[in-house]
């Protein structure tokens, strides 16, 4: 086992080479269990645990190893060690904590591609998929829209489908299958590279853990029926893991999610809104919200169908969202400041009262 075939790649050999570290002190995060993990090495897995000083230093979830991250370790026996530092990541998916004011949830980390899944038959909803697009591009990592459940529909529905993708999406790979019939299967196939790292992206019952198994070709999640009252999936995969396919692809399986909270999105609307954005910086007003301003290119374009409706709707729900993200983390920032100089100032207080 070679730590390429894991996904290894040339500047974690450079950053390793610069700090004098050699492939039998780095591990692989391929699972995560609350706070124990599984580490994926060139001599095989061993469960680990961070060290306190890791844990005393963090100063947020994003301080702590995901799935994906490459570590340094100290292997303490046969099938335990311990994490003492988290390498530099090139791509983080991370979202806003569900419920978690100011927080941020990493889903996976180092990952080259995401297959962003769709159930053609229920589950595609244009505006999520442009909530996806915009989580892979503020994570710099690259899409790949799958619609799966294809023989649900007629044709002339999913070329619908596709043709309403491609009107608001360009320069993404789309592709259609179905997990019953493997249909579409070869394409997909195709698109995994050897030591690339994949994620797979979608609501509950969209068929990710089906498309995980059949992709791996054995039965590594658990998968059940959508609920026929709600037309809802259940949440079958309650954690993230990493796959080593046969091909030598690297799938994460993540668990459903019907929230998609925006982090640090700005640079990913940039890019999926990259029309609206053009347009403006040449509004009237530099501080134009595009809502109601007179000289507004973006209204003017929406009014003249340049620009879909229900795209810049969208958008403006989304720009709105990582605003109110931004503030909030700058809200938190003050109130943990704060906090700090008030224990500060009591530990002077006590200590001048002692004395």
């Amino acid at each position: 086992m070679r730590l390429e075939d894991f996904g290894h790649y040339a500047q974690l050999e450079e950053f390793m080479l610069a700090n004098n570290l050699d492939h039998n002190q780095i591990g692989r995060v391929i699972a995560e269990h609350k706070e124990r993990y599984i580490i994926k090495t060139i001599q095989g897995e061993v469960e680990a645990e961070v060290t306190g000083n890791l844990r005393f230093a963090a100063k947020s979830r994003e301080d702590f190893p995901a799935v994906g991250d490459w570590v340094i370790l100290l292997i303490d026996s046969a099938d335990f060690a311990l994490i003492h530092k988290i390498l530099p990541r090139f791509s983080v998916i991370k979202r806003h904590a569900v419920g978690k004011f100011g927080e941020i949830q990493i889903i996976a980390s180092n990952i080259d591609y995401a297959f962003l899944v769709q159930a053609a038959d229920r589950d595609f909803n244009i505006n999520r998929l442009e909530r996806y697009l915009t989580l892979c591009y503020s994570s710099k990592v690259s899409p790949i829209i799958v619609l799966s459940k294809i023989d649900l529909i007629d044709e002339q529905t999913l070329s619908e489908i596709v043709i309403s993708i491609e009107a608001r999406v360009s320069n993404i790979p789309i592709v259609t299958l179905s997990n019953e019939t493997k249909t579409g299967y070869e394409v997909i196939t195709a698109l995994i590279e050897t030591g690339k790292t994949y994620c797979i992206l979608g609501s509950s019952g969209v068929g990710k853990s089906t498309l995980l198994n059949n992709l791996s070709g054995k039965d590594i999640m658990r998968t059940d029926a959508i609920g026929q009252k709600t037309h809802r999936g259940r949440h079958v995969t309650s954690h993230r893991e990493l796959i080593v396919l046969e091909n030598g692809g690297i799938l994460i399986d993540t668990p459903g999610m019907r929230e998609i909270g925006l982090a640090d999105a700005s640079h990913g609307l940039e890019i999926t809104f990259d029309r609206i954005i053009e347009l403006s910086h040449n509004c009237k007003f530099k501080d134009c919200t595009h809502t109601n301003e007179r000289g507004c290119l973006v209204i003017e374009a929406v009014t003249s169908g340049e620009i879909d409706k229900t795209c810049y709707e969208n958008y403006l729900k989304m720009e709105k969202e990582n605003t109110y993200f931004e503030l909030t983390v700058v809200e938190k920032r003050k109130k943990s400041k704060d906090f700090g100089k008030m224990l500060k100032n009591v530990k002077k207080d006590l200590k001048k009262n002692y004395y």
